[in-house]
């Protein structure tokens, strides 16, 4: 059976594949080379496998080039979008601060519009308190008068009646009272005059009284109205800086303490208000001015905290984000990076005390801050350092230019914040800021 299965295999197989034989000539010889049928079908199928492989790897090859191209495509236009958004949102942070510049000058305006208010209302309560003060004197001096007018008439009256009596002694006195009567005749009069004109003085006090009070009237609702702007600009001021604040995880409360503790000098127009001279409770405007200060005091600690946080972008000319911050590989990558020109200024992001200005390996030339609150920021790959250790920065101050040193693919600034020793993602502090400036 066995045999009956070669032969008929081995028949078609001469049937597509004949035997040949290969001839070999020399000078003095003649050989050959015997290919037989199974020979030549082992090498077809080889050639054939040889050639199926090929194709089938050229195909794949061409495919895996398509969906890189679609990739790159894709990644080329994600990029696009990305830098897009970028750049809107660096136009949206220019225009927040263009507002609050406005909105700073509108603060000092109120500030300077506050002073007057205050120095007013002070001016007003000392003139009320001389017109109360000069009010007692008149009614004090008319009272007296009064008195004096009815005792010298109580003495008028008696003198009459001694007169009408009649009498010797009274004959014999008469030149002395007729001298009598006619001082007190004219003790009256003055007494008359000086009474119409204490009348007079009293009544031109009343008229003066209702102008001031009228006065201060027309004061009080322009202060309501300056009072209402101010609370209106302090609230559009201050909730964002508290939202500015809790989106970048610190809380506003013990952030505004930590630089009250460090700015404790008090003094000057933000001081607490107190218009009374006599130890009276404070008005209704005393306590809504001294709130609308505390907001302000709140407003100017925010603004020195904002300084000494790494809310601003670390630059100002075009970039492209290349990387983010998050694991790789199973390697966390601490920062984010952002490619530009090579020699591109990069600026301190916060006040703060340089630490380390020098060669880190693989951060290559490598700048840190030190900040307020326990941030720390890191600034490397730089070509050149403009500062040195213990120098004191502020916020927007060149440091190094963006460079290509330590690991780096290329020319890139690796951008880190760190708080208490761990790195967070530093495009919290800088999204928390553009929904602010």
């Amino acid at each position: 059976m066995r045999t009956r299965i070669a032969i008929k295999l081995h028949g078609i197989l001469e049937r597509f594949f004949p035997e040949r034989r290969l001839f070999l000539r020399s000078d003095t010889d003649t050989r050959f080379i015997r290919l037989k049928s199974g020979t030549q079908a082992l090498a077809f199928g080889g050639a054939s496998l040889v050639l199926a492989w090929s194709i089938i790897a050229t195909a794949i090859l061409l495919m895996d080039s398509i969906g890189s191209g679609n990739f790159r495509e894709q990644a080329r236009r994600d990029l696009e979008t990305y830098q897009l958004r970028l750049n809107i949102l660096s136009e949206e942070r220019d225009a927040r601060a263009a507002e609050a510049v406005a909105a700073q000058e509108r603060f000092n305006s109120a500030l300077e519009q506050v002073s007057v208010m205050q120095s007013k209302l002070l001016d007003a309560e000392t003139r009320s308190v001389e017109m109360e003060t000069g009010l007692e004197a008149v009614q004090l001096k008319l009272r007296d008068a009064i008195r004096a007018r009815e005792e010298v008439r109580t003495e008028l009256a008696t003198l009459r009646t001694e007169i009408e009596e009649g009498g010797t002694a009274l004959a014999s006195a008469g030149a002395v009272d007729t001298t009598t009567l006619d001082f007190l005749s004219s003790a009256l009069a003055r007494t008359a005059k000086e009474r119409d004109q204490v009348v007079a003085d009293a009544q031109d006090a009343l008229v003066r009284a209702d102008e001031m009070a009228t006065e201060i009237k027309l004061m009080a609702e322009k202060n309501d109205t300056i009072f209402r702007q101010l609370e209106e600009a302090m609230t559009v001021s201050v909730k964002p800086l508290d939202k500015m604040f809790s989106a970048a995880g610190m809380n506003p409360d013990t952030i505004l303490n930590q630089v009250r503790r460090g700015y404790s000098g008090q003094g000057g127009p933000l001081m607490p208000l107190s218009f009374s001279t006599r130890g009276e409770e404070p008005s209704e405007d005393v306590l809504r001015a001294n709130r609308i200060l505390n907001q302000m005091d709140r407003l100017n600690l925010y603004r020195i905290a904002a300084e000494k946080a790494p809310f601003a972008m670390p630059l100002k000319d075009s970039f492209r984000f290349t990387s983010g911050f998050g694991y790789r590989w199973g390697r966390l990558h601490a920062g984010t990076d952002f490619a530009a020109a090579h020699g591109t200024p990069i600026y301190a992001t916060a006040d703060g005390v340089v630490t380390f200005a020098g060669w880190q390996s693989g951060y290559g030339r490598l700048v840190k801050i030190q900040h307020e609150f326990g941030i720390e920021t890191r600034y490397a790959h730089n070509s050149k350092i403009y500062v040195k250790k213990g120098q004191r920065v502020s916020r927007g101050d060149r440091i190094s230019a963006m460079g290509n040193t330590g690991r780096s693919t290329g020319t890139h600034l690796h951008y880190e914040v760190r708080v208490g020793g761990k790195p967070v993602n530093p495009m919290i502090y800088i999204k928390a800021a553009n929904d602010v400036f």
